[in-house]
């Protein structure tokens, strides 16, 4: 990582500069505010630590600056202590962090680091819309059969398809699939109903569907108007059709094959004016050969196929669709959308999501309602099944073998730690390559595990010290 450190004292740069080359950054120095912009226009960097009062020109004016030449440039500023209306107005103008005087060393490079980590992610979610993001309703993704998806509702919007089935687990968004049929298709101004055929009893779904005349049957007791008349002109979604009872796939295959249907003891033919949109999440070829689904309304029905497949087939749509929620989910709390560390978001791409989308959803409602503040989702607020199955996902080729009495993990991971710090003669930075992780994850292991690492942190520990007290800053 590339550092600016601009401030007028000598001894400030000095400790800060020794520092965080310590922790393995690169670090230049400017002694006042028209120095620090010279240097930034020469050279690239990836944060800026910047004094407020400064000579020639104060921090605020170059922060005013930079937001207009470079607008991405994480900045974290140092102020006076006590003077918290100049650190608000940094805020305002957008620096990432502000710390007063004196300030320890430690804390300062954690939020320089923090600043990094939160620029880059905010980089990639931006590049990830920009590029690949692709958006039709509420359904987002970047796969490529996201896309194959996506590419057909758009020629249904152009077609009207009698009949569509869609198929896939629970949770993949098939009734989000189904509505944008019809709010993009040429029937979206008429009705919309939905069937789930698995809730309702075998009894009821015949009369659900196409309706019964007054006394048909014990309890009715008047006409009643079935779904396919609700929804003439429309479309009529069929949730879970593999729980559809075999009498009734019969009669909604004779209603499908000549357009018409009878209500339930009623001997008038209606027209069946709605397009079927049906769903399921069984293999309904495997169903049709287990004989619990009929061949010929299976064939019926797939005139039009969309397959949904499962996230974990999927992966590079898990960091969009969470993106999503985020905002989603923020926007109905009336809250900030908060931000993601990268440790967090690669548990949750690690993670195989049995419920899919659903349970996305379900994760970043909970994480959404619980928190507080407004710091990036970290990944020790994630749900534990989400950790423990994200962590180990990796077992596959792992080069590891577990004894067969079993292992301390905290122990290993502790062990494994402390190797990779002496490695690496107590640089964080390094440590951290060395175990495929972070610099912040491994700062939250190192607190985990209560370990203050002589290696790491005793000349951060020195200079914290005299920045604290003899240096005044």
């Amino acid at each position: 990582m590339r550092i600016l450190c601009c401030d007028d004292e000598e001894l400030v740069r000095w400790s800060v500069q020794a520092h965080l080359k310590k922790a393995g950054h690169e670090v230049d120095v400017a002694a006042d505010g028209i120095a620090g912009l010279e240097a930034i226009d020469k050279g690239a960097y990836d944060v800026v630590i910047l004094d407020l009062k400064m000579p020639r020109m104060d921090g605020l004016s170059v922060l005013r600056r930079l937001r207009e030449t470079h607008p991405q440039l994480p900045v974290v500023v140092i102020t006076a202590h006590g003077a918290i209306d100049s650190a608000i107005e940094a805020t305002r103008l957008g620096a990432r962090a502000y710390l007063s005087k004196p300030f320890d060393l430690r804390e300062l490079q954690l939020q320089v680091e923090r600043a990094v980590e939160h620029e880059e992610l905010s980089r990639t979610v931006e590049a990830m819309r920009d590029q690949n993001l692709r958006r039709y309703e509420k359904l987002v993704g970047v796969s490529q059969s996201m896309g194959r998806i996506f590419d057909t509702l758009e020629r249904l919007e152009k077609v009207d398809a009698p009949t569509v089935l869609i198929q896939g687990e629970s949770g993949t968004g098939k009734d989000l699939i189904a509505q944008a049929i019809h709010s993009r298709g040429p029937r979206r101004t008429k009705a919309y109903v939905e069937v789930d055929c698995a809730a309702l009893p075998d009894t009821l779904i015949e009369s659900e569907l196409f309706g019964h005349e007054k006394g048909s049957f014990t309890d009715a007791h008047q006409q009643k108007r079935g779904l396919f008349e609700v929804a003439k002109g429309g479309v009529v979604f069929l949730d879970e059709i593999g729980e559809m009872p075999l009498l009734t796939q019969a009669k909604l295959l004779r209603a499908l094959e000549n357009r018409r249907f009878r209500r339930v003891g009623g001997v008038v033919d209606l027209p069946l004016d709605a397009a079927v949109v049906a769903a399921s999440n069984r293999d309904l070829q495997k169903e049709v050969k287990a004989g619990r689904f009929r061949e010929d309304l299976y064939f019926r029905l797939h005139v039009v196929p969309i397959e949904v497949p499962p996230l974990r087939q999927r992966r590079e749509d898990i960091s969009p669709l969470v993106a999503h929620m985020l905002e989603r989910t923020a926007r109905d709390l009336g809250r900030p959308i908060p931000d993601i560390t990268t440790d967090a978001m690669a548990g949750l791409e690690g993670y195989n999501w049995p419920g899919n989308a659903r349970e996305v959803r379900n994760v970043i409602e909970r994480l959404l309602i619980l928190r507080t503040g407004d710091a990036p989702i970290r990944v020790d607020e994630l749900p534990m099944e989400v950790r423990l199955t994200s962590s180990s996902s990796g077992s596959v080729g792992c080069p590891y073998v577990l004894p067969e009495g079993g292992v301390d993990l905290e122990a290993v991971e502790r062990g494994l730690i402390d190797q990779a710090l002496s490695r690496a003669k107590g640089n964080q930075t390094q440590a951290a390559r060395l175990l495929g992780i972070t610099r912040y994850a491994l700062r939250y292991r190192l607190e985990k595990h209560g370990l203050t690492s002589q290696k790491s942190l005793s000349p951060a520990s020195s200079l914290s010290s005299l920045s604290a007290s003899s240096l005044g800053i």
